[in-house]
């Protein structure tokens, strides 16, 4: 249960006026793989400032909702991306002159979606779309506001998890074969991974993966159809491998 602050909680003689006045809003990094690449849910700006180019999905927080409301109903009204339980906090940005109609503070949001369905601009997006995260990174587009910032950070948000937490399972359906998974791990830390090495630190008796005796649909190469598996409970107290030192050959460590 929220509980709401009442104006007649305000102590006697508080005169909010003696106060900078400034704005909250939230934007919402959402992550997820298409075709074997991270992408970026971004929205084009319909409106000043910055009109016509590309940033992350976001808004002006109302008195009376929530920063999770906030993020949840900018999301939806400007993507058609609906995440009801996925956004979680990650950092806040007030920087001076990060906005140049006001000082505004946001609360910046991270969903990972294994498919975020159909995207549907709408309120002052002018257009939405999936961008590949490698674009934005490597500032061949330019974002609006500070987001660029705020998208890497993200980005390490991720990942730092996938070192320490079940959070490649949340890029993948329910079940999956090894190429999807390390696919995620290659995407995010943009590394190349050694096949044999990471199936020998996922498949054992630690409980990373459990086969589900069914079989992908056949790729259009033909061959044998790569094995399914599920994510295990180990997900839930690590991760099976850790990023390496660039000085280092190795692929995958434990």
């Amino acid at each position: 249960m929220v509980t709401r602050t009442r104006k007649a909680n305000v102590p006697p003689g508080y005169d909010a006026r003696t106060f900078p006045a400034f704005a909250v809003t939230v934007d919402v990094v959402i992550l997820t793989m298409t075709d074997g690449v991270l992408h970026v849910l971004l929205v084009r700006r319909g409106q000043e400032p910055f009109r016509g180019m590309w940033a992350i999905p976001g808004g002006f927080k109302r008195p009376e909702e929530t920063l999770d409301e906030a993020a949840r109903r900018e999301l939806s009204e400007e993507t058609g991306v609906d995440v009801p339980s996925l956004l979680t906090q990650f950092g806040a940005y007030g920087d001076p002159g990060r906005d140049p109609r006001m000082n505004v503070v946001t609360v910046a949001y991270l969903a990972v979606l294994r498919d975020v369905g159909a995207i549907v601009a709408g309120t002052d997006a002018a257009h939405a779309a999936l961008v590949s995260a490698a674009d934005i990174l490597g500032e061949r587009i330019e974002l609006a506001f500070d987001h660029l910032r705020i998208v890497r950070d993200a980005v390490e948000r991720v990942r730092v998890e996938l070192e320490v937490s079940g959070i490649a399972t949340a890029f993948v359906g329910t079940t999956f074969t090894m190429a999807e998974l390390r696919t995620v791990y290659e995407a995010v830390w943009g590394v190349q991974l050694d096949a044999a090495n990471f199936r020998r630190s996922l498949v054992g008796e630690d409980g990373w993966v459990i086969p589900t005796g069914r079989r992908a649909r056949p790729g259009p190469g033909g061959g044998r159809p790569a094995e399914l598996y599920r994510a295990g409970r180990a997900w839930k107290h690590g991760a099976p491998i850790h990023r390496i030192p660039p000085n280092r050959r190795e692929d995958v460590t434990r």
